[in-house]
């Protein structure tokens, strides 16, 4: 950056910050801003800001009109595109600033309307999710309990039975007695308390991948885009292989014999994650080309029992999203057609 950050430390705002000279040419950029409009500030610096938007980019004047007339200005969910195609909204604020004589400079700052929005469903989705985990606490504890009352009953029953005939009907409830609390242990997801070590991402994705490859028998064709640069971060490798393993396993099944899965790694840097703002994202993306999940799924889809497949059980998405809070995370997923993403947010405190 150049000298944007003289007085404050501007790579810590999620605000995108632009310094615009006169004939607005990029003077500096802030680190959200360089993610923003998808540029970095060593290849921008000098260039018109127009060359790094696509057109037609409706905001544009204002900025000419805002330098004219030396006037602050903002402006409320202008759709911005960027010359590699990707679309948001955004507020834009200017602020006119003296520079040498007879000259002024533009500060633009960029909010993203989109990823504010995201913001506040990812916190609601984090209340829910600690929420609805206290409710299964206390659900799961009322059922098991009439359950070992059940168990214990049926083998007292089974010894004081006149002839081993009939034993066949008390091992039929002492087997679905344990089949439910088995059901009631899994709903309820890992409740071991995390063993952080230092691990490495793309090592948990590639078991993962061989695990998956062997399942599928090569009807499934598998694609890795993985960012070499993330480091290592703490984490619980055991839980994080299985919220992996479901994720994968989900895509796997979802696509079908012929499918096509990419597994995709990047890096967010001063990210929020469930009301928290991180310096490091891990965010690691499986993408399949499925039919897609119905909407109508779309908001329960993390609920236990929920699936929109018949041999489902709707466990697998569940204990994933318990994962992914324990470490601080969260799962989002965003499905159409032929491409459904399910992103694992993951903070790297190093």
């Amino acid at each position: 950056m150049s000298n944007l950050d003289a007085d404050y430390n501007l790579e810590l705002l999620a605000t995108g910050v632009v310094l615009l000279d006169p004939e607005l040419r990029i003077r500096a950029l802030n680190l959200s801003a360089e993610n923003l409009l998808e540029v970095s500030a060593t290849r921008s610096i000098g260039k018109p800001l127009e060359a790094l938007l696509d057109e037609p980019n409706e905001w544009l004047p204002l900025l000419h009109q805002a330098l004219s007339e030396n006037y602050p200005m903002v402006r409320r969910a202008i759709p911005l595109t960027t010359k590699t195609g990707h679309e948001c909204t955004v507020d834009i604020t200017l602020s006119p600033v003296a520079a040498k004589v007879g000259s002024r400079s533009l500060l633009m700052e960029l909010n993203m309307v989109d990823r504010l929005q995201a913001i506040s469903r990812d916190e609601s989705e984090w209340q829910a999710q600690a929420t609805l985990k206290e409710i299964m606490k206390g659900v799961a504890h009322e059922v098991k309990n009439p359950l070992g009352g059940i168990r214990g009953a049926a083998q007292l029953l089974a010894s004081e039975l006149p002839t081993t005939s009939l034993g066949e009907y008390t091992d039929i409830i002492i087997s679905e007695v344990d089949r439910l609390h088995t059901l009631v242990d899994r709903m309820l997801g890992p409740n071991e308390r995390l063993e952080p070590e230092p691990t490495n991402i793309h090592e948990v994705i590639e078991h993962v991948r061989q695990l998956i490859k062997a399942e599928a028998k090569g009807a499934l064709e598998v694609v890795r885009d993985y960012d070499p640069s993330l480091p290592d971060f703490l984490a619980d490798g055991g839980q994080l292989t299985q919220a992996v393993l479901n994720l994968v396993r989900n895509a796997s099944q979802a696509c079908g014999e012929g499918g096509l899965v990419t597994l995709r790694t990047r890096v967010l840097r001063q990210f929020t994650v469930g009301g928290t703002r991180h310096k490091l994202v891990c965010a690691f993306q499986v993408i399949d080309d499925g039919p897609g999940v119905p909407e109508s799924l779309l908001s329960s889809l993390f609920l236990p029992m929920v699936t929109g497949t018949a041999k489902g059980t709707g466990l697998g998405l569940s204990i994933a999203q318990r994962i992914a809070n324990q470490h601080g995370g969260l799962i989002q997923v965003q499905s159409v057609p032929g491409d459904t993403c399910f992103t694992l947010l993951l903070p790297m405190e190093i």
